[in-house]
């Protein structure tokens, strides 16, 4: 069978990693393949069984839903298959489509967004769903959030996200890193990831002589003038006390987050959310908001759980944690391990549609 996969979005952040864990299992099948997307990003793939095609058009993009290139189409609708690891699909596809929504906070969470935005959201939502065959997602939460929005008319396929390679191989070869007095966040600063109870929390725990800094995984150009309560907490709590790292290499997150005493993960709202078990698996200790979706993905991992958007529980949770002094690194059991795999979710996936 021959099937095309968008690999438009193969360098975005959560798209990007599940969509890169799944190719290389995808490409150990007996399918062959064509790849869409830039090819300066997708040239190390290229074998007997794999094609790529350059392709510039944006997703989300009015060229993608009315002008996108002929010569394209015409290549991928002489294949059987077209899968994309997110929820925007070119006009014109007339062979069966395959996609993953990660999840649906759009309608869950409007007050996140514009009246006009969340109809242009609603709108590529909804067209993903109707043109879909199959639609696959990352949990149970998520799937039950796509019925609910979206109706019951399509199969919905939970395929959890994972860990990726990388992570299991740094914790083989660094098995002695020192942990530091720092409290790490990995996340956007959009009011679902929580970062305004996290900073509330911290300034809380700083005041009862919490001697950590917090590290933001970011650049804090990225708050908009808009964000004022984050920008005022920041502020008062201190610049030296709380650092922004700009981007980061993999390397250089991996030895942030390997180095880090405890992950802080705030969160509103997930579809999976992977840097608590990123963490884990790099030793560091755990703390997460006890919202349903993470409560699913990680009951049965060694981590805390606080109530989600209650910033003294959080403090009293990281105090706990850190003077805890029997307190001591996660570590994980190669069920555990294997529990989220890659593996796993590309042959559901290729289970599905081949």
């Amino acid at each position: 069978m021959n099937i095309t996969v968008d690999c438009r979005m193969i360098n975005s952040s959560g798209i990007g990693v599940y969509l890169r864990g799944c190719l290389s299992y995808f490409f150990n099948s007996i399918h062959n393949f064509l790849l869409i997307g830039n090819h300066e990003q997708l040239y190390i793939y290229i074998s007997d069984k794999i094609k790529i095609i350059n392709c510039n058009t944006k997703p989300f993009s009015i060229n993608e839903i009315f002008f996108f290139p002929a010569a394209i189409l015409k290549e991928i609708n002489k294949t059987d298959i077209y899968y994309s690891p997110f929820f925007n699909l070119p006009q014109g596809i007339k062979i069966p489509v395959y996609t993953t929504i990660h999840d649906i906070i759009f309608p869950d969470m409007p007050e996140l967004f514009s009246k006009i935005g969340l109809s242009i959201r609603m709108y590529f939502l909804k067209r993903a769903y109707k043109i879909s065959k199959k639609i696959f997602t990352v949990s149970q939460f998520s799937k039950s959030r796509i019925e609910q929005h979206l109706g019951l008319s399509k199969p919905v396929v939970v395929t959890y996200s994972a860990i990726q390679i990388m992570y299991i191989n740094y914790r083989e070869n660094n098995k002695n890193v020192i942990k530091n007095e720092t409290i790490i966040f990995i996340g956007n600063i959009k009011k679902h990831k929580g970062l305004d109870c996290l900073l509330e929390a911290f300034l809380l725990a700083k005041n009862e002589g919490l001697p950590h800094k917090l590290f933001i995984i970011g650049s804090k150009n990225n708050l908009r003038t808009s964000d004022k309560s984050i920008i005022e907490k920041i502020n008062s709590i201190g610049e030296d006390k709380i650092i922004f790292t700009g981007f980061l290499s993999d390397e250089e997150l991996l030895n942030y987050l390997a180095s880090s005493f405890l992950l802080v993960q705030p969160s509103l709202y997930e579809g999976f959310c992977l840097p608590p078990l990123e963490a884990m698996v790099l030793g560091t200790n755990v703390l997460i908001s006890d919202i349903p979706v993470l409560k699913e993905i990680y009951s049965c991992y060694p981590v805390s759980f606080f109530r989600a958007g209650d910033s003294l529980d959080l403090k009293i949770k990281i105090m706990e944690l850190i003077f805890n002094k029997k307190a001591s690194s996660p570590e994980l059991s190669d069920d555990l391990l294997s529990k989220y795999t890659f593996q796993k979710t590309a042959s559901i996936i290729l289970k599905n549609i081949a």
